[in-house]
């Protein structure tokens, strides 16, 4: 039988939504960041049955079952695990390699892995020859953007010239035909291959991993398109990839900026604005959204003040806001695009305008109130309506409060109108019916242990699901996996730590690595689904490692404290004391 790669599953399980998924099955009701239904695999009358749209996984509360796309489609469908991957590649129009042609999916690995050699290669090659006569072109443009030498090097920026130069260049590197043709660098036409880029600045586009996985190209002369871009290629699709995240992921921010073009995102990081990226287009997708909140829940998007960029920045906010993150839309005038804003007043000014950036609801509501007459009074009626939908999707009812309070107060209009339109306009049915925190899961582990200590475990655990390899260390460091009580849980810590320790690196696609075992993977789901908002920096860490610590010695002390009162041994005691003196003073070392 054939098996598929770790790298192919993902590809097949990524480029299919969960919800989607799950919805021609379940039918769903948003609740906050997640989705809600009647489980399909017990049965229930309050709904328990869990859907994440930003993790891209499902769980019962009631019954426990959980997993990912793939897993749900098994389930569902009563099928194999590879029935179900051909089920989903199907759907997202995948080639899956055939069965008894395990060969095919290493060619296309291997394939792959010399696409990515090839746009180093290339990226290079454009990047050296921005420094040559022959891109004067390209020079006095990166002189009149003021871009310094730094920069050009930091983004690899180059310079395509105006011939065709890559084939030879890349068969004299060693590469097939078929490889080079696969890159879309070189073209082939009437039995000549052409250079797909010519005479344009060149724009190198890195993934997470700084490779290169695809170019965009600016004109450098009357030439049209302005930019053309990489089309989707064996190592690149243009959905599910942020131009400059590669930089950008390192900046020590709390929030990321979403601008439109090449040129916002590098003149911003080259004025020290390190935590911003281009969207690879107008129109932000989920894949993108996703991608980011991996780094940052806090979203502000910065498009063109055009009537493109607006209609973008509302696509983009939804996608965000559905995805669970905190998303701002920040408003600028006197310049066409944060480029031109930065270079005229400077990245002090910018900074200010992201500090002030306002929110979703108050983005939607200026854009309602541009295109109605206020003193009109039926367009003042209709935009009290169009206020109350969006404020009857709001969930925190504090948050929905100040809402209310802001737009009574600006736009005239009372309180008590917008509470009674909110509630006549309110169909969301059932979407507060459930509060995980009632539910009693069926399958409750019969271990005596304290659900206390069960939920510290799960802490750790939905750290390492989340962490780093610095993460990792500090945890193993600290925590045996002998030292977890609940067996899921040590069993769940076991295969993390080994594979971190064999690997050299954090475990990728958790819930594949316990397919095998269905509560484990239960267990994994539930901690996901269950959403540990705790943040991943040293001090939290420390807090949740320092608090089990201190709970492992003071279950160690009570027992010592136990024995001696049964001992009748001198020795015994002695030993005991000495025990117990060594666990008072680590106790008192812990903050």
């Amino acid at each position: 039988m054939v098996r598929y790669s770790d790298e192919l599953i993902e590809e097949v399980v990524g480029s299919n939504d969960i919800v989607d998924i799950v919805s021609q099955y379940v039918t769903l009701k948003r609740s906050g960041r997640n989705f809600l239904g009647l489980c399909p695999f017990h049965k229930e009358k309050t709904p328990s049955f869990c859907v994440s749209p930003d993790k891209q996984i499902f769980h019962c509360f009631g019954c426990g079952v959980g997993g990912n796309a793939l897993h749900f489609i098994s389930k569902i469908e009563n099928i194999s695990f590879f029935e179900s991957l051909e089920m989903l590649a199907e759907k997202a129009g995948i080639n899956l390699p055939a069965i008894g042609s395990s060969s095919e999916d290493q060619k296309r690995q291997e394939l792959k892995e010399n696409v990515f050699k090839i746009n180093e290669e290339v990226a290079n090659y454009y990047h050296e020859t921005l420094y040559m006569p022959i891109a004067k072109p390209a020079q006095e443009y990166v002189k009149k953007r003021k871009l310094t030498n730094k920069t050009l090097k930091e983004f690899k920026i180059g310079y395509a010239p105006n011939s065709n130069t890559l084939y030879k260049l890349l068969k004299d590197k060693g590469f097939e035909d078929n490889e080079i043709l696969a890159s879309t660098l070189v073209k082939k036409i009437n039995n000549k291959y052409v250079d797909s880029f010519k005479n344009r600045l060149m724009f190198p586009i890195m993934d997470v991993r700084n490779r290169v996985i695809a170019f965009g190209g600016r004109v450098l002369d009357d030439t049209l398109p302005k930019y053309i871009n990489s089309p989707d290629t064996v190592v690149y699709s243009k959905g599910r990839n942020l131009y400059g995240l590669n930089l950008a992921k390192n900046a020590k921010l709390d929030n990321i900026i979403i601008v439109e073009g090449y040129m916002d995102c590098i003149s911003l990081h080259q004025r020290g604005i390190l935590n911003v990226v281009a969207s690879l287009g107008t129109a932000l997708t989920e894949s993108q959204g996703r991608l980011l909140k991996k780094y940052s829940d806090k979203i502000i998007i910065s498009y063109d003040s055009d009537g493109a960029g607006q209609t973008a920045t509302l696509r983009g906010l939804d996608i965000l806001k559905n995805i669970g993150c905190d998303v701002r839309v920040l408003q600028m005038e006197g310049a066409k695009d944060p480029d031109e804003y930065v270079i005229k007043y400077g990245n002090g000014r910018f900074n200010l305008l992201v500090q002030n950036a306002i929110s979703l609801i108050e983005f939607k509501t200026k854009i309602l109130k541009k295109n109605l007459d206020l003193e009109n009074t039926n367009d003042k009626i209709k935009f009290l309506k169009e206020v109350a939908k969006l404020l009857q999707n709001v969930d925190s009812k504090i948050e929905q409060e100040i809402y209310i309070s802001k737009i009574s107060k600006e736009y005239s209009i009372s309180k008590e109108a917008i509470y009674a339109e909110i509630n006549k306009s309110n169909n969301k049915i059932g979407s507060k019916i459930l509060d995980k925190n009632k539910i009693i899961a069926s399958n409750k582990s019969k271990e005596e242990i304290p659900e206390v200590l069960q939920k510290r475990e799960d802490a750790v655990i939905a750290l390492l699901i989340n962490g780093d390899e610095k993460v990792y260390s500090q945890i193993m460091e600290r925590i045996k996996a002998d030292e977890i009580k609940l067996a899921v849980n040590k069993r769940i810590v076991n295969k993390l730590y080994s594979i971190f320790e064999s690997e050299k690196n954090t475990p990728k696609n958790i819930i594949e690595v316990f397919s095998e075992d269905e509560e484990a993977l239960s267990k994994i789901t539930k901690i996901m689904a269950d959403e540990y908002e705790q943040q991943i920096d040293k001090k939290t860490i420390d807090n949740i490692l320092n608090v089990y610590e201190k709970e492992k010695l003071m279950t160690m002390k009570n027992e010592i404290i136990k024995a001696l009162n049964n001992t009748k041994s001198e020795t015994e005691t002695n030993e005991l004391e000495q025990k117990l003196n060594e666990i008072i003073i680590k106790l008192a070392k812990i903050k």
